[in-house]
């Protein structure tokens, strides 16, 4: 199977999983606030709802909201807000409902593409961005799984941290960690990092910034490096997600003392990688 249909299988997967965890909810939970600001659980739901059906050929629900509301920052935040606040008045089933048909409608019309070039134009991206087929499945399977977390977190069912969605997740936030390193966090030449995350998806990651301030992926992981970050998938992910404060986190952090905590600080705040 190639790269692009193995995209499909894990945002399909993730997809039946985020179903199967609305199904569950109850109509106290739908209304429990989660880490997306503004946002209850219904809201999230209601969230990819409206992306799914959009990517399904629906036109978009045309509402007017509110754009001073302190938690939307960009025109990209408007957009999706749209989307929610056209549904908030809708029944849990009517959204359950919907999301579920385009997942379905979605799911034939990425049967019927060639996806033979990751760099080809898909015929519908949320907000007409200017995304490829690579981003846009790439980015698809992500939120779902994301905003499934989100859920879980808000109604305290935790679970689906070893999934397919899971381990897609914590891969594309593992490729940014050089990025985050070595530009974001401006680490300097020579400087070395680890992420030991520990629970469901063990796994080391280890960052090197060269000579020329560019951060690469490194293997084996060094003995000891400038700084190591201990953490579970969890936390690991929340992170990426940027959902919530370092401080809030079980993360242990070692290293060399000249580096910590300056530098260890601008490497976590600099983890939301989210697209």
């Amino acid at each position: 199977m190639d790269a692009l249909r193995r995209l499909v299988e894990v945002w399909r997967s993730a997809c039946a999983d985020f179903e199967d965890l609305a199904h569950q909810l109850t109509d106290d939970e739908w209304r429990l606030p989660t880490d997306c600001t503004g946002w209850g659980v219904g809201d999230v739901v209601a969230h990819v709802a409206a992306l799914e059906s959009e990517l399904a050929g629906d036109e978009p629900l045309r509402v007017t909201i509110d754009k001073q509301a302190p938690h939307i920052k960009s025109g990209a935040g408007i957009y999706t807000e749209r989307g929610v606040v056209a549904r908030r008045d809708h029944e849990r089933e009517r959204v359950i409902e919907e999301l579920e048909r385009a997942v379905e409608r979605r799911t034939t019309m990425l049967a019927d593409e060639p996806l033979d070039d990751p760099e080809g134009t898909p015929p519908i991206t949320p907000g007409r961005i200017d995304w490829n087929w690579q981003t846009l499945l790439r980015n698809r399977a992500v939120d779902v799984w994301v905003h499934e977390q989100d859920i879980r977190r808000a109604v305290g069912k935790p679970g689906d941290l070893d999934s397919a969605g899971a381990t897609h997740v914590q891969a594309v936030f593992a490729a940014a960690l050089p990025y985050v390193v070595a530009k974001r966090a401006e680490a300097p030449s020579g400087t070395t990092v680890t992420f030991d995350v520990t629970g469901p998806l063990p796994a080391v990651y280890a960052v090197e910034v060269d000579a020329n301030n560019r951060g690469r992926a490194m293997e084996p992981s060094p003995d000891r490096p400038t700084l190591r970050f201990t953490l579970d998938t969890e936390s690991f992910t929340i992170l990426g997600a940027g959902r919530r404060d370092p401080d809030t986190l079980p993360i242990r952090i070692e290293g060399d003392g000249s580096a910590h905590p300056t530098l260890a600080r601008r490497i976590l705040d600099g983890l939301n990688v989210t697209f």
